[in-house]
């Protein structure tokens, strides 16, 4: 088995780039695109993260997704009238991303077949696993949501070890709650829990862990395909 557990990217990204309008410089921190905007342009992720979020309506975030490598964001404004952004993009590592005009690609969607299937295998997958991410935050609580994330990421960005998989991801326990939809304090409280149970360890502010197994049979675990059981 690979040293990386990340799924692989189904749209044919060599395609996406030939219609690519201009290159920008992300910088940590800054925001690609933000709700509520006007949105004119797609991005294809070159190199750094992208973190994808909504925030609610008593003002929390909920993050949703880290766009990283050959990942596209902003994608849910295509075929819409008059388009704003839905969710918003914060860089949480520097790098490239490729701005793709939104009319160019709608164009050449309806004039390529292949673009177009792959597209839309594409879409069907991100749907299924928002639907399913959905699902794990509203069935298993506080703490399921927590596990669930945790066997997220490790499926996108863990690396095997002898004694388990380290997430490498460097995450502070506020932006792991934001993922859970839930407050830091609960998150801390849970991530000592595990800490405690063995579970997992936390070493340089990176999570790894120890007994996926225990996470999995806490929720009830379904073993879906890696491409879905992401958090990407």
């Amino acid at each position: 088995m690979p040293d990386t557990l990340k799924a692989t990217k189904p749209i044919e990204i060599k395609e996406l780039l030939r219609f690519t309008d201009r290159i920008i410089h992300t910088k940590k921190g800054a925001y690609l695109f933000q709700e509520g905007t006007t949105a004119e342009e797609l991005y294809l992720v070159l190199s750094g993260k992208v973190q994808i979020s909504k925030i609610t309506a008593d003002g929390r975030e909920l993050a949703l997704r880290i766009c990283s490598a050959n990942d596209l964001c902003g994608e849910l404004t295509l075929f819409t009238d008059a388009p704003k952004y839905l969710l918003s993009g914060l860089v949480i590592e520097e790098g490239e991303v490729a701005a793709i005009r939104k009319d160019v690609l709608e164009k050449e969607i309806f004039q390529n077949p292949s673009l177009a299937f792959e597209f839309m295998k594409w879409m069907s997958d991100h749907f299924r696993k928002t639907q399913t991410k959905f699902r794990d935050l509203v069935l298993n609580g506080k703490r399921g949501a927590l596990f669930s994330t945790l066997i997220r990421m490790t499926n996108s960005y863990g690396i095997e070890q002898p004694d388990g998989i380290l997430i490498d991801l460097p995450l502070t326990n506020q932006e792991l709650a934001n993922f859970c939809g839930t407050s830091r304090e609960s998150t801390n409280r849970i991530l000592n829990e595990l800490k405690r149970e063995k579970v997992i360890s936390i070493k340089k502010g990176k999570i790894f862990v120890h007994n996926l197994q225990y996470l999995k049979d806490e929720i009830g675990c379904e073993n879906c395909p890696a491409v879905y059981c992401s958090i990407e």
